[in-house]
Parts: C-alpha cells; sequence; structure tokens
C-alpha cells in the first residue's frame, strides 16, 4: 500500500499523538507500505512553525530530516502531471496545501491519510 501524508497526520504520527486514528497509525507503521510526503507539506510546516502554530521539539530541518528517515518516509516530488491536475479541480477545499496533496494523491492512484472529510468531495480514497 501507498499512502500519502497530510501535515498533520505526519505531525500526529512521529509526535505520537493520540488524535491519529488507530487504523491511521497502523497503516503507516506496517512494514509493507510506502509512507510518502509531498514537499508543499512540509512547506506548509515550515510556515505554521514560523507562525507559532505547530512547535517542533528541535530546529525544523534536521528535525524533519532526522523523522523522514527513522520513519521511512519518502518525499513524493512534486510533477508537472500534478499542478497540471489542479487546473481542472472544483474548488471544494480551498487551500493549496491540501489541494496539491489531493492532485498528487489522484494522479498516483494512493491513499491519503487525512482527518479532512472535504477531500472526500475530489473523490481522493482517505484513510482515517
Amino acid at each position: 500500500m501507498r499512502l500519502l501524508l497530510d501535515s498533520h497526520a505526519f505531525l500526529w504520527f512521529i509526535l505520537g499523538d493520540q488524535r491519529l486514528s488507530d487504523r491511521a497509525r497502523l497503516a503507516i507503521a506496517a512494514a509493507d507500505t510506502d509512507v510518502l510526503i509531498s514537499p508543499a507539506t512540509l512547506w506548509e510546516m515550515a510556515i505554521k512553525v514560523r507562525l507559532g502554530k505547530y512547535t517542533l521539539p528541535g530546529p525544523f530541518g534536521p528535525f524533519m530530516d532526522t523523522q523522514l528517515t527513522s520513519n521511512r518516509i519518502r518525499l513524493l516530488p512534486i510533477e508537472v502531471r500534478h499542478t497540471a491536475l489542479l487546473a481542472s479541480m472544483p474548488f471544494h477545499h480551498r487551500d493549496p496545501f491540501d489541494r496539491l496533496i489531493v492532485a498528487q494523491a489522484l494522479a498516483e492512484s494512493i491513499g491519503v491519510v487525512s482527518v479532512d472529510a472535504m477531500l472526500d468531495a475530489y473523490g481522493v480514497s482517505r484513510l482515517w
């Protein structure tokens, strides 16, 4: 299985936050799951750290590098075909970061781990 993590799912997983559903936690932790994160998600988290909305236990860059490696989470590069899909997507969701991870998930035919039920309007396979 391949899964693309929304920012909150990523943070809740790496920080052991109980708000992450058991189903999502087990799927992310499964040895046969290819866990991915979008550079857009890292960008969103960096902005939120700078604004004080997220607090990390260390400097952003080294902390993220360590967490991605230790949790075997790979970056899913943003490709032209991902962004091209945005041009035809309806505006069910206004958040540009969420729209991009939906476009990536649809283009790659993979599921998204997110609590955000608004993503369902795009027909993406959402795990929670």
